[in-house]
């Protein structure tokens, strides 16, 4: 590692890769502090290097879940581009931990048994022994072992692992749906991370309860959606998945239930918290049960499992191993802002540019997914490239609307704009234009590789216009496909705030914002909407639910999204400006 070049990926694996070798050499506590402390530092939006140039070792203590031992590791990192201790452990055992143990199957004791006896110490290495048949041969492996260590190097090479949400969901709950049709099937539910909404999705777990259980094996087994049966027993059958994503299916005694999708929804972060806390009070909690000395304290629901730990129950998008147990000790975990709860989608493209369908289509299916209000907001000229428009296209849109708004019943449509910020932070149309909408939203869709501070000049200029009401994407990525440009985003929160403009929650591939800005947003009160981005009709439901998911990632309520008012309501909290 360079000084220069330091990120937080590279100071992230460090730690977990250390995780990894503690864990082969079977070093009770401390792996789980590095992994929590990696899983903390993953969160942030701002880069460590960063926060140490502006306040020192004290921003890094202030990393949930990094401990004194740890952060004094991290200054090292960024002040000297290297760590000491990760060095003798790459000393001792010098082969790629981190990239061999993201092969399914190959956890760090198998990574270091595989190193002790075959001397691998690389997925080249691990792939040439497999096909030479060198794996099976080590003491404990054997010929099915080498066939999963193979198939997994396959698919990590081929679909590197993850996908987008928005492909992962609709997939799961498919299968949910037919699943719980099935003959005495009396819970099934979806785990992991795809249950606590992350952004990616690694595998599809589903965990049942059933009377018959060999009746669903067999059903889920035949579905058309598996393609590959990888392990089959009566309580756990894993499975590779049309999609190219692999998974679980496993079958409980309804008393262990709770705990059981407790433990495996995650994330291992909360868990490790979670345990730590019943050992506190006397217990033992792991996926088998909840014990207190050897009796089993029976939970069916995970509500029971945070009720005998003395815990108000923790939605899954919170279990992030940070604060949420704390708070929930203090009964101050929030009602989350529930799904279906939006009343308006302020971010709508029709065919007048980029989008599939006519306005008339588009407030159609808006309405039809039980909205009262949608605002269009097609580009700008300056986005070409979709045809965006001027003020006299603009113009003669509003009075489109105006004519569709006549034949309405129930349904509103806003006139407004998805104006581009040009590089100097000037808006795109004239203020004459502007002022003839019912609200006016902007958006960055150029010069993405500015410096930070012009960048975030640029921002806080256009936030300034006195007619601006709505900063969309505002970080500017797309989950997968691009990193957000360089800004600072907490002072465009706190601008955001000073001059009345809502920030958006965009509910589609961009997921953007980030729950970490969405909470540091609730922190100071900077207003919030969530909205679908929909370019056709069918990205309502598709998106408006991911965009309700982020807010309550961030910890939002009801309260604090804008666009669960009444149209009358919310207009009106908007001008306040």
């Amino acid at each position: 590692m360079s000084r220069k070049t330091i990120t937080n990926k590279q100071i992230v694996d460090v730690l977990r890769e250390i995780a990894l070798y503690l864990r082969a050499q079977d070093v009770a506590f401390k792996p789980q502090a590095y992994e929590i402390a990696a899983e903390g530092i993953a969160g942030l939006e701002t880069e460590l290097s960063a926060l140490f140039a502006a306040c020192g070792k004290k921003c890094i203590d202030d990393i949930p879940g990094v401990g004194e031992s740890i952060a004094e590791k991290i200054e090292e990192i960024l002040t000297t581009g290297r760590l000491a201790y990760y060095q003798q452990l790459k000393k001792k055992f010098p082969f790629d931990m981190l990239a061999l143990s993201q092969i399914q199957e190959v956890g760090p004791k198998t990574a270091m048994k595989l190193f002790k006896t075959l001397h691998i110490k690389t997925v080249r290495d691990l792939e040439r022994a497999g096909a030479t048949h060198k794996i099976e041969q080590v003491p404990g492996l054997g010929h099915k072992s080498e066939q999963k260590i193979m198939r997994g190097i396959a698919f990590l090479k081929t679909a590197g692992g993850r996908r987008v949400i928005h492909d992962v969901l609709p997939y799961a709950q498919r299968l949910v749906h037919r699943l719980q049709k099935v003959e005495g099937v009396t819970h099934l539910d979806v785990a992991g991370s795809l249950r606590r909404r992350k952004e990616t999705i690694g595998d599809i777990d589903l965990i049942a309860t059933t009377t018959q259980p060999r009746k669903l094996i067999r059903t889920f087994t035949s579905l058309p959606e598996i393609t590959e049966v990888l392990e089959s027993g009566e309580t756990k059958i894993a499975v590779r998945y049309s999609n190219g994503l692999s998974g679980d299916l496993l079958i409980l005694e309804p008393e262990h239930y709770g705990t059981a999708l407790l433990h495996f929804t995650g994330s291992r972060e909360h868990n490790i918290l979670l345990r730590e806390l019943a050992i506190k009070k006397k217990m033992k909690l792991s996926e088998h049960g909840l014990f207190r000395k050897q009796t089993r304290v029976t939970c069916r629901t995970e509500e029971a499992v945070y009720q005998a730990l003395g815990l108000q129950f923790i939605p899954p998008e919170l279990r992030t191993g940070r604060d949420e147990i704390e708070l929930a000790q203090r009964k101050k975990i929030p009602e989350l802002i529930r799904f279906g709860s939006l009343k308006g989608d302020l971010q709508v493209q029709t065919s007048w540019t980029d989008g599939s369908a006519s306005i008339e289509e588009m407030a159609r299916a808006a309405k039809a997914c039980g909205l009262s209000y949608m605002g269009v907001t097609d580009h700008t000229k300056a986005l070409a490239m979709t045809g965006g428009l001027d003020e006299k296209a603009l113009r003669r849109q509003g009075k489109e609307i105006d004519r569709l708004n006549k034949r309405q019943r129930g349904f509103r449509i806003l006139k407004s704009t998805e104006c581009d910020i040009l590089r100097d932070g000037t808006l795109d149309l004239h203020d004459d234009a502007l002022s003839t909408l019912d609200l006016v939203c902007v958006s960055v869709h150029s010069h993405f590789t500015l410096p930070k501070r012009e960048m975030t000049e640029r921002i806080i200029r256009a936030l300034k216009h006195p007619l601006v009401n709505i900063f969309f994407h505002p970080t500017g990525r797309v989950v997968g496909r691009r990193e957000p440009y360089q800004v600072d985003m907490d002072r465009v929160i706190r601008a955001a705030k000073q001059f009345n403009v809502a920030l958006e929650i965009n509910g589609s591939e961009r997921l953007d914002l980030h729950e970490h800005y969405i909470r540091a947003c609730l922190n100071i009160g900077t207003k919030l909407v969530v909205n679908s981005d929909a370019h056709n009709p069918s990205h309502f439901a598709e998106h408006l639910d991911h965009g309700v998911a982020q807010a309550r990632k961030g910890w939002a309520t009801q309260a604090d999204i804008l666009n669960t008012k009444p149209l009358k309501q919310f207009l009106a909290a908007l001008r306040k400006k």
